[in-house]
This record gives structure tokens, C-alpha cells and sequence, in this order.
């Protein structure tokens, strides 16, 4: 019987491609910033100097991580929500308090896509380079940053139209899926835990022995 890949599962490939950002997001931050740094601090413990410039590099790594991650944690719902009343509403002010959240998230995004978008444009213009040794032109590291943001918005966009798609078609499930606060049960299975081997174990009750000696 096969299993599903845990990295590559089954979904719509907007999802996909916001989980293939999200390794590449990893990615900077394990070879971009923790493998630089890590270098930098032997050799200037070997040679008394610094062969790369980890310090530089490393921020512009963390920078593309966020931009690149951003997509993945709004469609697998990992974003901070304070719901804590929401569970005692009716399932339609439930449902619009869903829909409010998932939309200011989505201007946001776009406001952020936007503002960012200037910010490489002017340096595109300008030819802007960074002020270190490596005079590293500024669009490269700006460039990845606005694409993973330009991602992010436009999941921010689609998520909320594709659960008002669900809604209209009476798909309960799926708007929940969507851009639903997450329940107790999801958040374990998002964390890789097995609900069948938390739950205690009870001995089956029996009656009481027959055939036995009575004192």
C-alpha cells in the first residue's frame, strides 16, 4: 500500500509551489546564513580573518527567507490568528470573521508587494550597490525578496476567492480548508503528531470471575 510523500502530497499546485518556496526559504537560511557563518567563524580562528563576507550575505539571505516563506505560511494557515471567541459563534459569523481576516491579510500583502516594487525600481534605476567590499548590485538580493513576496500576495488574493467559491457552493469543509481558524486536531497533525498512538491506552473492563473458590 503506498504512502503519500510527505514532501510533495497530493494538493493544488498553487500550494505546491508555495511549499517548493518554502524549502528554498530553508535553504537560504541552512546554507546562506548558518553554513556562512559557520565558515567565517573557523577561518577567523585559523587565519585571524574573515574569508567571506558572511555578515552581508547572511542578511540578504534572511531576507529572501522571508519573502520566499511568507506564501507557504498563509495556505498550510500557520500565521498568528487570535481566535479564541470564534468557536463559540454561529457557523456564518464564523464564516465572515474568516473571510474579514483572510482580506486584510490580502491588502496587506498587496500594499507590501507594491511598496517593495518601488523600492527595487528605484535601485534598478539608480544602479544601487551595497556600501561593503563585494559592491553587490541591489536588485539581486531585492529582486528575490520582491518575487517572494509578489508570490505572497497573490496567494493572499486566491485563498480568500476560492473559500467564497467554496461557501456559495455550500463546501463547508472546504472553506474551513482554506482560510478556517485551525482546530486542536490539525494543529497536531501539522506538528507530525499521531493522535492514535497519544491517546491512553484502557484495559477492556471484565465481569467478575465465575468458577472461583470462595474462602
Amino acid at each position: 500500500m503506498s504512502h503519500p510523500d510527505p514532501l510533495l502530497p497530493d494538493e493544488p499546485w498553487p500550494q505546491r509551489v508555495s511549499r517548493i518556496f518554502a524549502w528554498l526559504a530553508g535553504a537560504c537560511i541552512l546554507f546562506g546564513c548558518g553554513a556562512l557563518i559557520s565558515v567565517d567563524v573557523v577561518t577567523r580562528f585559523l587565519f585571524q580573518r574573515g574569508m567571506i563576507e558572511s555578515f552581508e550575505i547572511s542578511g540578504y539571505m534572511l531576507a529572501a527567507c522571508i519573502g520566499l516563506g511568507l506564501a507557504f505560511t498563509v495556505s498550510s494557515k500557520s500565521n498568528i490568528r487570535v481566535d479564541i471567541l470564534l468557536d463559540a459563534f454561529p457557523y456564518r459569523l464564523r464564516a465572515a470573521c474568516d473571510l474579514l481576516a483572510a482580506f486584510a491579510l490580502a491588502v496587506v500583502a498587496v500594499a507590501l508587494v507594491w511598496f517593495c516594487w518601488k523600492t527595487l525600481a528605484q535601485s534598478w534605476s539608480m544602479n544601487a550597490r551595497s556600501t561593503s567590499i563585494m559592491q553587490t548590485p541591489m536588485v539581486l538580493p531585492q529582486g528575490i525578496w520582491w518575487i517572494g513576496l509578489l508570490w505572497f500576495a497573490f496567494m493572499a488574493v486566491l485563498l480568500p476567492l476560492q473559500a467564497i467559491l467554496r461557501l456559495l457552493a455550500a463546501d463547508q469543509r472546504g472553506f474551513d480548508k482554506l482560510i478556517g481558524s485551525l482546530r486542536v486536531a490539525e494543529e497536531l497533525e501539522q506538528a507530525g503528531i499521531d493522535m492514535a498512538r497519544t491517546e491512553p491506552k484502557t484495559e477492556p473492563k471484565t465481569g467478575p470471575r465465575t468458577g472461583a473458590s470462595q474462602p
